[in-house]
C-alpha cells in the first residue's frame, strides 16, 4: 500500500531550522508532483510548496520564499522541506502531498496525504 511518511518535526527557537522529510513508498512516485502542507491551531490549511514534474524549480507559496527550500530525491523516493529563520507564525502540523494530476491544486484533493509532523516555534 502506498504511503508518505513525514518526519523530522519538532521544537525550535525562532530563527533556528528545520529539515523536514517525506519518505515514499509502495510505489514509484515519479510520475506524481509532491508537495508541503501546513495547518496552525485554528486555521486554514494552507499551502507551502512543491516539486513539480513540469517544472525544474520548486513552486513556493508567497509566505516561504527566502526561507524555505523544497527538494527532492528522485532515487530515494523523499521530499524534504528545509525550513530556515523560523518564525512563530510557522507553528504548524506539516503535512507531505503526492498526486499526478499536480500540486498545487485548488480543490486541495489529492491521491495521498502524509499523516503530518508537529513544528513548534518558540521565542
Amino acid at each position: 500500500q502506498a504511503q508518505l511518511v513525514e518526519s523530522g518535526g519538532g521544537s525550535v527557537q525562532v530563527g533556528g531550522s528545520l529539515r523536514l522529510s517525506c519518505a515514499a513508498s509502495g510505489r514509484p512516485f515519479s510520475n506524481y508532483d509532491m508537495g508541503w502542507y501546513r495547518q496552525a491551531p485554528g486555521k486554514e490549511r494552507e499551502f507551502v510548496g512543491a516539486s513539480q514534474r513540469r517544472n525544474t524549480d520548486p513552486f513556493y507559496a508567497d509566505f516561504a520564499k527566502g526561507r524555505f527550500t523544497v527538494s527532492r530525491d528522485s532515487a530515494k523516493n523523499t521530499l524534504y522541506l528545509q525550513m530556515n529563520n523560523l518564525k512563530p507564525e510557522d507553528t504548524a502540523v506539516y503535512y507531505c502531498v503526492a498526486d499526478p494530476r499536480g500540486v498545487p491544486s485548488p480543490r486541495d484533493e489529492y491521491d495521498y496525504w502524509g499523516q503530518g509532523t508537529q513544528v513548534t516555534v518558540s521565542s
